[in-house]
């Protein structure tokens, strides 16, 4: 069974619904089968995609040209039926750890929200260079300990039942760790009596091990890894993995996101060095998510507030490479389920070598040499020497550093 290959539809970059169709049928064509979009709700003040204002309305630049939200509802349901006619399964954000701070819900439910010994709202922030950074335009959510807590939980409910009879297939929860388990465990039960296939993936980058746990025992089927921040020396990812992969149904990885430089920007226009790190991370876990722009060698980064569609580039075309890569993940079960994965002896001092073993004997070895200008690495010894070499052509061709070679039977 083909895992999660997501391709992430920017709602930004694409503009209003009724120009989505596009970028649907190259996504199907690449071989994705999710769609996942961020936030399409309309927004707070600030107009970032997750200060959500209004959940059941939407942003105002997703609505058709000089009509108002109503087309827009109307051309939701139809690209949403698009999706899955496509085989694409559609993913949406689902945001419910704040809300924007001018949301109607903060003065009808002043009970749901955070508030400080001053009674002032509780904005949400991180750490930045060694001091909190607090985001003014959020509104901290409590849904861990609000007096009004059912009701709460019960708005949430209703949120993702509403979008479950729309067509909606899967729910990328952000920051899930930032929400308690047991609220996760109740709304994933709910969405899968009324739908048994519905998959939920929990967005947790940065948080505890013990945080990745509760999920799991939540209900979630897939957790992002760390993959993409991977130096191949340290050996946080590799131990990460072992910890984590076994808790869930598979971990996602991906070459890039909506929160990160692109990769092509970072690797100066090399070519090879982008599609290996796009192979590694579809060979590297049960999933792969890839957002748009990356199959065109895109360079600028997308914004949650700024990014409009005129802002498309292609420099390249690497659609088809992307298709040969995951017509590979799709062939070999092995790189669609979460396997042991170890480092072993490597043929050359500045390759890392890798070795992916299912328990019923199959194994995988993925060489990436660590400079990623520094081209192919050599060829394997050892057992690992003659073996079924099956890099993909698109990374061949490049001089990519990336090789893959396999053993069906171990």
């Amino acid at each position: 069974m083909t895992g999660p290959v997501i391709y992430n539809l920017f709602p930004l970059l694409a503009g209003p619904f009724d120009r989505w169709e596009p970028h649907l049928e190259r996504a199907r064509e690449m071989g994705f089968n999710w769609l996942f979009f961020n936030p399409v709700s309309f927004p707070g003040f600030s107009g970032s995609l997750y200060s959500v204002k209004d959940y059941y309305a939407f942003h105002p630049l997703l609505c058709p040209e000089g009509e108002g939200d109503g087309a827009a509802a109307r051309d939701f349901t139809v690209v949403l039926a698009r999706m899955r006619a496509l085989g694409l399964s559609p993913m949406m954000d689902l945001v419910i750890n704040h809300t924007a701070v001018d949301s109607p819900l903060v003065v009808e439910h002043p009970d749901w929200y955070r508030h400080d010994d001053g009674g002032r709202i509780v904005h949400p922030g991180a750490m930045h260079d060694d001091h909190w950074v607090s985001w003014g335009d959020l509104a901290a959510l409590d849904n861990a300990a609000s007096p009004d807590r059912d009701a709460l939980w019960g708005w949430w409910d209703r949120l993702v039942a509403h979008h479950q009879r729309l067509g909606v297939r899967g729910f990328r929860c952000d920051a899930a760790y930032q929400v308690p388990a047991e609220l996760w465990s109740f709304l994933i039960a709910e969405a899968r009596r009324r739908d048994p296939e519905v998959v939920f993936f929990a967005e947790s980058l940065g948080c505890p091990i013990e945080d990745v746990i509760r999920l799991a025992r939540a209900g979630f089927a897939y957790t992002f890894n760390s993959a993409k921040y991977w130096d191949f020396v340290a050996p946080w990812c590799l131990d990460q993995y072992a910890a984590t992969a076994p808790l869930v149904a598979g971990t996602i990885a991906f070459p890039e996101s909506h929160d990160t430089p692109r990769l092509a920007a970072e690797l100066k226009g090399d070519l090879g060095a982008v599609l290996a790190r796009y192979a590694f991370c579809a060979f590297f876990s049960t999933g792969v998510m890839m957002p748009m722009g990356f199959e065109y060698a895109a360079t600028r980064p997308v914004h949650v507030v700024k990014t409009r569609p005129e802002e498309w580039e292609a420099p390249a075309d690497l659609t088809g490479a992307i298709r040969e890569i995951n017509a590979l993940k799709a062939g070999l079960p092995l790189f669609n389920t979460e396997a042991p994965i170890q480092a072993v002896e490597a043929p050359a001092g500045h390759v890392t070598a890798l070795e992916k073993r299912a328990p019923e004997g199959a194994a995988a070895l993925l060489l990436v040499t660590r400079d990623p200008h520094g081209g192919p690495p050599p060829a394997p010894g050892g057992p690992w020497h003659g073996t079924e070499e099956v890099t993909p052509a698109c990374l061949a061709e490049r001089g990519a550093p990336l090789r893959v070679f396999l053993k069906p039977n171990g």
